[in-house]
């Protein structure tokens, strides 16, 4: 995937319960495809730290990480 073929939006996934039961294809993965608009700066900056194969994964784990700061702030 290159960065002019993302523009301004990507689509990533998040973890979420399966909601399929139709037992046909592949194994549910527990996520769910969700787009975001991030700037094409911010998506080159990502990619120049990651490479853009690593791209929905670095999010997912920035993500992860920020809830659970989030999270444990709450609890103070």
């Amino acid at each position: 995937m290159q960065i002019n073929d993302v523009i301004n939006a990507i689509l990533f996934e998040i973890e979420r319960d399966a909601d399929s039961d139709d037992g046909m294809g592949r194994p549910p993965l527990g996520m769910k495809a969700t787009t975001i608009r991030l700037s094409v700066d911010t998506i080159r900056r990502i990619e120049a730290q990651v490479g853009n194969r690593q791209l929905a994964k670095f999010i997912r784990e920035a993500v992860e990480r920020e809830l659970r700061r989030r999270e444990e702030e709450q609890k103070l």
